[in-house]
């Protein structure tokens, strides 16, 4: 698991890169995965995954922090919701091991093309925070979020924050910029619970880990100042970029021969 001093470079500009993406809209799982399994191609699977949950959970965490400074949060749902992304998410990681994901590879490109196009026909869409249900409907819908995402991060995981964000705009009412802050939160409570299972069993190479979460966490940082710096329709901007990317990334690997 050793690296040369390019390598380095390549391992830290890709988790750097990855924070500052996951701190936008999600999709940090596009630069650092490839890059971990191109940097250790014999690699077994489950330390290369290991290493992308112990890098990314970092960045995802310290991109809420600074969100909670500068974004009204709601935390008196989203304290419960992470609660159930921390259940849904271990829930996720053991159905894994009981059944074939293969039929989520195959539909996945759909699902994202299909809120590609939802959120390209609304125009508006996010673009202004106006919640629209009351506290309790909030944190049943923001829990709701929270378990069945963090079910899929757990099982799955391509695009969790980018399905986050995009349910919390759509359902809740939020803009693009306090839904991604509140995703946040949600997507490190379910990234928490795998990289502990991982930890736990010895699949981490903590000093490589380490190492590339500095990057990643300055990655995080700059990438949620851009956004309270940028607003909501920068943010919108990015998440249809991103979503674009996952759905060409997603299909090729599940449709490619």
């Amino acid at each position: 698991m050793g690296l040369e001093g390019m390598d380095w470079g390549l391992l830290l500009a890709a988790a750097a890169l990855a924070g500052f993406l996951d701190a936008l809209v999600g999709g940090g799982g596009l630069v650092l995965v490839p890059s971990v399994f191109a940097l250790w191609p014999q690699g077994h699977p489950a330390n290369l995954f290991a290493l992308n949950k112990a890098v990314s959970i970092w960045g995802t965490a310290v991109a809420g922090v600074r969100y909670a400074r500068r974004v009204r949060m709601v935390w008196a749902a989203l304290l419960p919701a992470v609660g159930c992304a921390l259940v849904g998410s271990g829930a996720g990681a053991w159905l894994v091991t009981r059944v074939d994901p293969q039929a989520f590879r195959l539909a996945l490109p759909w699902a994202l093309a299909a809120l590609l196009l939802y959120t390209l026909a609304k125009k508006d869409l996010g673009l202004h925070h106006a919640p629209r249900l009351g506290a309790r409907a909030q944190a049943v819908a923001m829990a709701l979020a929270g378990l069945l995402i963090g079910a899929y991060d757990g099982f799955f995981g391509p695009g969790t924050g980018s399905f986050l964000v995009f349910v919390l705009v759509r359902t809740l009412g939020f803009d693009f910029l306090h839904a991604s802050a509140h995703a946040k939160v949600l997507n490190t409570a379910s990234n928490l619970a795998a990289w502990l299972w991982f930890g736990w069993h010895g699949y981490v190479w903590w000093g490589v880990a380490l190492g590339a979460a500095v990057a990643n966490v300055a990655g995080g940082w700059l990438g949620a100042s851009m956004a309270l710096r940028r607003g909501a329709g920068f943010v919108r901007v990015v998440f249809l970029v991103v979503v674009a990317l996952l759905i060409a990334k997603t299909a090729h690997q599940a449709y490619a021969t």
